[in-house]
């Protein structure tokens, strides 16, 4: 650049800038060439006299919009300053961007992006991986967001966190995060939430593998990493149970001294990772809500059926449980509130685990609005009832949610009612949910 700071000093004053802001779009969009016209709309006076000044034609005060050749401007520029149009926007900043070579240095950026990811084993060999690439380079603007922060080596990184999941063997043991990201990384919080767009970037990706939308929340992310055998929180996640008796050292062996004496018990996921066990019950009860396995613990104690509680959303440990429970032939038998995220979690779990129903008919809520009439009206989104269309039709008529807690007397009485058959929620050869060793000791 060549000139002193001192000669283009007065184009900064107030009737220059819409001026040379409208040059500085100009040369912008046109890579610094000096072509076109430039014009100011409702001039001020001081403004018009300016553009006089710079072309030596007079304009009528009455003038509602002035046009001038970018090439008038710049020569005026260069007489008074001895410098380049450009130099002086320039010298008064900030630097001009060219747009034309952004966008051809961005296109060349995502290129390399994208083909890094495509050189990637996992790019062959599964399509998620395939579609998670297409979903980042499409309009979303992710892979873009990346380049203009600086950030492309937050998707190497999420490609070797991918690549390290999906090369682990198949017996390998359950991985904390912190050991995870310091292997993909070498940095042990890289993955925790909050720590930038990597943990978004291979979540979306995780859940891309699994065929679902990614969730926000604490827990959803738990079990989106769970699913891949990576452990977030192993002692934050737990799930409530009563007279659940299991077998296998340790907690197995507390489950059922804890069910011998119908004392509810919350394990952790650090526990069933760490001390597996066996669950062999034909039929498992699960409920939403605390209060009601409290008073099933309370009225029935060691004669209450096997029961877990969702405690509102289902925890990873409350997953993981639910597996161990369906993988051996049980059934879980669900009831939770009637309001519309009640619903919708009774759908996943039918989803999930082929879960049943159980009093969560038209009939049930019927009888509970019609038994209280102080009940709260619904909210949220209405959902499908499919194992019976007639409760969603009586919900939305009525228009009023009934929580578990207001029914939990018809849940014992079904529990404790002599109708309830042997083997229904208890395991063969149990007398009040405990099995024969433990019936020994109690004799």
């Amino acid at each position: 650049m060549t000139g002193s700071t001192e000669a283009y000093e007065r184009y900064r004053a107030p009737e220059f800038r819409r001026l040379l802001a409208a040059a500085r779009r100009s040369l912008e969009r046109n890579g610094g060439k000096v072509k076109g016209s430039i014009g100011l709309a409702n001039p001020t006076t001081a403004e018009r006299n300016a553009i006089i000044g710079i072309t030596g034609t007079y304009r009528s005060a009455d003038v509602r919009r002035i046009t001038i050749p970018l090439s008038a401007l710049e020569q005026s520029v260069r007489n008074v300053t001895g410098m380049s149009l450009l130099d002086v926007l320039e010298g008064i900043g900030p630097e001009l961007r060219f747009r034309a070579d952004e966008r051809t240095a961005l296109d060349q950026a995502r290129q390399s992006i994208l083909a890094k990811g495509e050189a990637s084993p996992l790019h062959a060999a599964h399509s998620w991986y395939r579609q998670w690439l297409a979903s980042l380079a499409s309009s979303d603007g992710t892979i873009t967001a990346l380049i203009n922060k600086e950030d492309t080596h937050l998707f190497s990184q999420a490609v070797r966190v991918l690549e390290h999941l999906y090369n682990r063997p198949s017996d390998a043991p359950p991985i904390m995060l912190p050991a995870l990201a310091d292997a993909t990384t070498g940095d042990t919080k890289a993955l925790n939430p909050g720590r930038g767009s990597l943990p978004t970037l291979v979540l979306r990706a995780l859940a891309m593998a699994r065929g679902i939308p990614l969730e926000s929340g604490a827990e959803a992310r738990r079990e989106l990493w769970d699913a891949f055998d990576v452990i977030v929180d192993d002692l934050a996640s737990r799930v409530l149970v009563l007279n659940l008796p299991a077998t296998g050292q340790g907690l197995g062996q507390w489950l059922t001294d804890a069910a011998r004496y119908g004392t509810p018990f919350h394990v952790t996921l650090h526990q069933l990772i760490t001390l597996p066990i066996a669950v062999n019950l034909p039929t498992v009860y699960v409920c939403e809500n605390p209060a009601v396995l409290r008073r099933a613990a309370g009225e029935l104690g060691a004669g209450s059926p096997p029961l877990i509680c969702a405690e509102g959303r289902p925890s990873t440990a409350f997953h993981r449980l639910a597996r161990l429970i369906i993988e051996t032939g049980g059934i879980l038998r669900y009831h939770g509130d009637f309001d519309w995220p009640g619903i919708d979690m009774t759908n996943q779990l039918r989803a999930r685990y082929q879960a049943e129903p159980w009093r969560m008919s038209a009939a049930d809520y019927l009888s509970a609005v019609r038994a209280d009439s102080d009940h709260v009206p619904l909210s949220g989104k209405a959902q499908d009832t499919a194992w019976e269309p007639g409760l969603a039709e009586a919900m939305k008529r009525e228009n009023r949610a009934v929580y578990e807690e207001a029914v939990a007397d018809v849940l014992l009485a079904d529990w404790k009612g002599p109708a309830r058959k042997e083997g229904d929620g208890q395991a063969p050869g149990l007398r009040h949910g405990l099995p024969h060793e433990i019936q020994a000791r109690a004799q």
